[in-house]
């Protein structure tokens, strides 16, 4: 082979790397807890529940990987310090961070939100992500170490709806933040941001799933919702030195949703 070709796994490989996924236990960030224990990395999952948490961990540890639970409510800034001091605390350094924690509560009608709501979903979805990214990246920076920051955000963000503005409002904030990232973290630090569509992960339990898959076959088309295990794919190549010129992107994952 020639030398200025590399081998396909070696550009995806994350051995030695070690990953904070938060909203680590379920859903997309369990999937990439255990592809990125796949392919190398010991993985700190966090999120409000421990248990939930240390069950992902011990799936994590079967594949001979180190893993590290730890409760932490992304809408708290004490929480997102004490999670960045103990990941590190624990491997000595981050190389991975996924901010992938979120919420989008129902509301009965726009003028019906509380600003108890209002602020519970901006800081989960906003407040989190900006401030682990600000401690993590900013670590990296000073320890010279070349990082991947991996935001997830939401088509919502892109075609907001009335049923889930708050939502898209802080979801468009974590574009945002990618790119001033980027920017603010460069050249070490890449910072990107995966923007999913509809998928079929915990929270579709409480979908219409018929109405759900009738107008999926009008507005995407792929004509489905995404399986949880279609995320991997991107969140590899943002993890890993495949993506090594990609920094300050959006990537829609939505089966074509329009």
């Amino acid at each position: 082979m020639s030398e200025d070709i590399k081998d396909a796994n070696a550009l995806f490989d994350l051995t030695g790397k070690v990953a904070v996924i938060t909203g680590g236990s379920r859903g997309l960030g369990r999937q990439m807890a255990l592809h990125f224990a796949k392919a190398g990395a010991d993985v700190v999952i966090a999120s409000r529940k421990l248990d939930a948490c240390e069950e992902v961990a011990g799936e994590v540890r079967s594949l001979g990987r180190r893993a590290l639970a730890v409760a932490a409510h992304s809408g708290k800034w004490e929480d997102m310090d004490r999670l960045a001091d103990t990941a590190r605390d624990e491997f000595g350094h981050i190389d991975v961070l996924v901010n992938n924690a979120g919420m989008s509560p129902l509301y009965p009608t726009l003028e019906g939100i509380s600003e108890e709501l209002y602020d519970k979903v901006l800081s989960v979805n906003l407040k989190g992500p900006f401030r682990l990214s600000a401690l993590v990246g900013s670590r990296m920076v000073a320890e010279g170490r070349r990082g991947s920051i991996i935001n997830v955000s939401s088509t919502a963000s892109l075609r907001p709806s009335p049923t889930e503005l708050t939502y898209s409002a802080a979801k468009a904030g974590v574009n945002m933040l990618t790119m001033g990232f980027a920017a603010a973290f460069g050249p070490l630090v890449r910072v990107n941001c995966i923007v999913p569509g509809p998928f079929l992960t915990d929270i579709a339990k409480a979908w219409d799933l018929e109405a759900f898959n009738a107008r999926a076959q009008q507005t995407i088309p792929l004509k489905r919702g995404g399986e949880p295990e279609e995320i991997v794919g991107l969140a590899l190549y943002l993890a890993s030195d495949a993506s090594s010129y990609t920094t300050g992107a959006l990537f829609r994952v939505d089966g074509g949703s329009w």
